[in-house]
């Protein structure tokens, strides 16, 4: 276990080990003064020995890996993709308090890129797959290098719709609870007696997408969350307040929409500026899903039976369907 040690590694009460043994369940890992074994059918121990390199590469190069890395890594060893799953996976963003973040799928290192070499970047995908937590990792990091002057980061207020009224205290008041999941992961990545006298000075803004209008957004990460509950009208005015030297995000998940009886705006843009230079839009799925695995299989859940629901309704409508075609045939 050259460069790494072996207890770090493995994690409280080994619970790498646990991971890995799950990942290959014909194959035994023990580990012993700084010595991993592996027992088992020969090719079952070369393809863990395998991802146990790539992992161990991975921590070497980025500090502390997860059940994620894991199984991502398995995935990838399996699949014999071309690059490395260390090339792929260990390249931090930042490194906050001794710990890196960083893409840990290969979904969400192409979102990465994608955030890298566009202006305007969808990243679109269920909960769990970190679509707005590596954009405010990469807001920060082009803050530090200087490469914008300042952070916007928005999102609707409209799951409240005409509620925000009820509720008590000023308008920063009401609007708070819809923002505070922006505030949290920007304090998270961030000095905490920094971020304070960031917002204070402007350099980090957090505000309700109504805020946007009207506004040109030169020098700026603009982060828009939530889009999934934007309508198609606030859509098109949030794009088109893009200025020089500003980069956009927007992040959503199509699945989770809030707009009553109204088109979503992230799902009418998809139809409309895909396919546009310097705009993508990045498909995150269940296999990117970074929390507890068991979010992945509630997602897959819900979409078969989204999928159910839609198959059951098509075949409601073509006997209708028939019958009309019948009758005018009969006229």
């Amino acid at each position: 276990m050259r460069g790494v040690d072996l207890a770090s590694f493995l994690g409280h009460r080994d619970q790498l080990i646990r991971d890995l043994e799950a990942q290959h369940p014909t194959v035994t890992f023990h580990a012993r003064d700084e010595v991993l074994t592996l027992r088992g059918p020969a090719s079952e121990v070369r393809a863990a020995e395998a991802v146990v390199l790539e992992v161990l590469e991975i921590a070497r190069r980025s500090g502390p890996v997860s059940r994620n890395d894991v199984r991502e890594v398995t995935r990838m060893v399996q699949e014999g993709s071309g690059a490395t799953a260390a090339q792929v996976l260990s390249e931090p963003i930042l490194s906050v308090r001794g710990n890196s973040i960083r893409p840990q799928t290969r979904g969400q290192r192409a979102y990465v890129d994608a955030i890298d070499a566009n202006t305007i970047v969808f990243g679109i995908g269920p909960a769990g797959t970190g679509k707005t937590y590596l954009a405010m990792a990469k807001a920060v990091q082009a803050l530090q290098r200087r490469e914008v002057a300042k952070i916007i980061l928005t999102r609707p207020a409209v799951e409240a719709g005409e509620r925000l009224g009820y509720l008590p205290g000023s308008l920063e008041d009401k609007i708070d609870p819809y923002l505070r999941p922006l505030f949290d992961a920007i304090g998270s990545m961030m000095d905490a007696e920094l971020v304070p006298k960031l917002l204070a000075s402007g350099t980090i803004e957090v505000a309700p997408l109504a805020y946007m209008r009207g506004r040109t957004l030169n020098e700026a990460f603009v982060i828009l969350d939530e889009a999934q509950n934007t309508t198609p009208e606030q859509m098109k005015m949030f794009l088109t307040r893009l200025g020089y030297g500003s980069k956009m995000v927007v992040t959503g998940d199509i699945t989770q929409v809030d707009v009553p009886a109204k088109a979503s705006g992230l799902r009418v843009v998809n139809k409309i500026l895909r396919g546009v230079e310097d705009i993508h839009f990045a498909e995150l799925g269940a296999d990117d899903i970074v929390r507890h695995s068991l979010v992945g299989r509630i997602v897959d859940a819900y979409t078969a039976f989204d999928e159910r629901q839609f198959a059951a309704r098509q075949a409601a409508v073509r006997p209708a369907e028939e019958n009309d075609t019948a009758e005018e045939a009969q006229r």
